[in-house]
């Protein structure tokens, strides 16, 4: 049967530079190191995975698939979020930690959200929600 429920979802993000990633998403993010290889780097972040590789040509297993980081950090097809219980106070903690955000927290009716991007331009949300009384 497929999944199982041991099955796990790893994101993999295709990075310029695997060292400086790995600083920002354990320094900044708070993820931890689970296995570093010569060109990428296994990071557990809560109950996620996430994979950061260097990018590559096509290989025999995705022939015609060249990978890359980000050419435009303002065109994303894609994009994490990261739920918290304090949007204002999360921010806080990982500007401290050297998180560089596009705006502070905005609130919008009954959810505040922030984005920060790590060194490729990948874009994270944090996203506070409170229910409506």
């Amino acid at each position: 049967m497929f999944p199982t429920p041991d099955t796990a979802l790893t994101h993999i993000l295709v990075v310029a530079d695997p060292k400086t990633s790995r600083a920002w998403y354990t320094d900044v993010l708070g993820a931890t190191v689970y296995r570093e290889y010569d060109t990428s780097v296994v990071l557990q972040f809560g109950d996620a995975w996430l994979l950061l590789v260097e990018g590559g040509g096509p290989s025999p297993d995705k022939p015609g698939v060249v990978l890359e980081p980000p050419r435009d950090p303002d065109r994303r097809d894609n994009l994490f979020t990261i739920r918290v219980d304090d949007c204002q106070a999360t921010f806080e903690l990982l500007r401290a930690r050297g998180g560089v955000f596009l705006t502070p927290p905005v609130v919008n009716g009954a959810e505040t959200r922030c984005f920060l991007r790590d060194p490729d331009g990948h874009l994270f949300e944090l996203s506070e929600y409170r229910p409506t009384t």
